[in-house]
């Protein structure tokens, strides 16, 4: 039975078609045990291996024998049930995942968009909870800066000299600060600065249409906008509050293997780490 190289299961009336080889990755589980016929809990009828459970828990062990990852919903909330199922197929490391529960479950991220204009400039401040999304954010966002006559947010680019962009200011690993517009330089010339958010590739100076477009922006990634007041009055500085929820990240299985060992002290000394 042990070198059948399909396998079928009916787990609580929901089928499951796998490899040996997925059921055997864990030698001492009880699954690896039924292919051998040394288990009574797992009745074959037909060709198949009835077994008593839960069928749609067994998707989540099947997922994670296939692939030594657990990647759950973001509405996920049993996992105790799931923590007993993993104990029932004997599958150790499983076990002690679930038992973490606090690297599985999706965290709320909050993201704060600060905005004031004053005179012919606007400026930007953002506030991440997680230092991963400020930085990819950073990446995407870019200000130019150069010489140009005359003054106003409608003023065209530059055409005597290229643009130069600069390097966003970075408080701390959490926020970002950057502005665009015109300010007096000498004569009558101005400094202008111009921002673009990839992947659009506009060079904006006009600070209502650049918080437009930082703000769809970060709509399209996932954020949801729960609320937007003034901070500062006298300096008119309005602020718009961002939450998204972050599915945790697969987790990978490293399964000790030490000669001399069974299969199950293996498994309970196995390390858990994040997945690449």
């Amino acid at each position: 039975m042990s070198s059948r190289e399909v396998v079928v299961l009916s787990v609580g009336g929901v089928r499951f078609v796998t490899r040996a080889s997925t059921l055997q990755q864990f030698p001492e589980s009880r699954l690896a045990r039924m292919l051998n016929d040394d288990d009574r809990e797992f009745k074959l009828v037909n060709g198949e291996f009835f077994v008593d459970r839960d069928g749609a828990l067994f998707s989540y062990i099947i997922d994670f024998l296939r692939t030594l990852q657990i990647s759950l919903p973001t509405d996920f909330s049993d996992y105790q049930r799931l923590q007993r199922e993993a104990e029932f197929y004997g599958l150790y490391p499983l076990t002690n995942l679930l038992s973490q529960e606090h690297l599985l479950k999706p965290r709320l991220e909050i993201l704060e968009v600060r905005f004031s204009l004053q005179e012919m400039q606007a400026f930007f401040r953002i506030f991440g909870s997680c230092s991963a999304t400020i930085e990819a954010l950073a990446e995407q966002i870019t200000v130019f800066t150069g010489q140009q006559l005359g003054q106003g947010w409608k003023s065209p680019f530059p055409s005597q000299k290229p643009l130069v962009p600069l390097p966003l200011e970075r408080p701390s690993h959490h926020d970002m600060v950057f502005l665009c517009g015109t300010e007096y330089s000498a004569g009558d010339q101005f400094v202008a600065r111009y921002v673009s958010i990839k992947p659009d590739n506009r060079k904006l100076i006009n600070g209502t249409n650049v918080l437009g477009l930082l703000l769809d922006t970060l709509l399209k990634d996932g954020f949801r906008l729960i609320s937007t007041r003034t901070v500062a009055s006298e300096e008119k500085v309005e602020c718009y509050t961002f939450e998204r929820m972050k599915r945790a990240a697969g987790l990978t299985i490293t399964v000790n293997q030490t000669p001399g060992s069974s299969g199950v002290e293996q498994a309970r000394r196995s390390q858990v780490q994040k997945g690449k």
